[in-house]
């Protein structure tokens, strides 16, 4: 089980927070961005980050700034809406 909250003990780059963050930022700079492309950055930038990459990915939806397109397989960055 992962925990969304890290520890004392957490390393800062190998948290679900992290791995959101790196996420949240090719996103928002791109906008629309292929579900295999996030899954390499974060494997790249986070050792065994294929382990974050789930949770960090449910994260951002629980938070409503993502939402995935099937027919693509792309996830758009969401703005604030009202």
């Amino acid at each position: 089980m992962m925990i969304i909250r890290p520890t004392k003990h957490s390393h800062p780059d190998k948290t679900v927070i992290y791995a959101s963050f790196l996420m949240l930022k090719e996103l928002k700079k791109k906008r629309l961005v292929p579900y295999s492309k996030l899954l390499t950055l974060v494997k790249d930038n986070i050792t065994s980050g294929e382990y974050l990459f789930a949770p960090a990915l449910n994260f951002l939806f629980l938070l409503g700034l993502v939402e995935y397109q099937p027919k693509t397989d792309m996830l758009e960055f969401i703005e604030n809406r009202p």
